[in-house]
């Protein structure tokens, strides 16, 4: 996802991968919730990317590169939802 998509629900909430690109709160108040979260393990001397559950999703060293795949799982994560809602995948799904 090169841009950015908020998708609206019928009762008017937007959702999306946060970004200060737009100011959002200058149309209302933001609930935030993280989907994930980049922790440093002392012992492994690893940056951790962990969903919700605390699943580890990915390991590095750097934490930029912790950062990017972040990025680019939430993104694609975003995508998938997009396609499945608009019809595109439902029979790859179904197959």
């Amino acid at each position: 996802m090169s841009t950015i998509a908020i998708t609206f629900t019928p009762d008017g909430l937007g959702h999306g991968l946060y970004t200060e690109a737009i100011d959002l709160g200058q149309i209302g108040p933001l609930t935030i919730k993280r989907a994930t979260t980049i922790e440093y393990d002392n012992n492994s001397q690893y940056w951790r990317v962990k969903d919700r559950t605390g699943f580890r999703l990915f390991s590095s060293t750097s934490r930029q590169e912790c950062l990017d795949w972040e990025r680019q799982y939430l993104e694609a994560k975003e995508d998938q939802k997009h396609e499945l809602s608009n019809g595109a995948g439902a029979v790859a799904a179904g197959a």
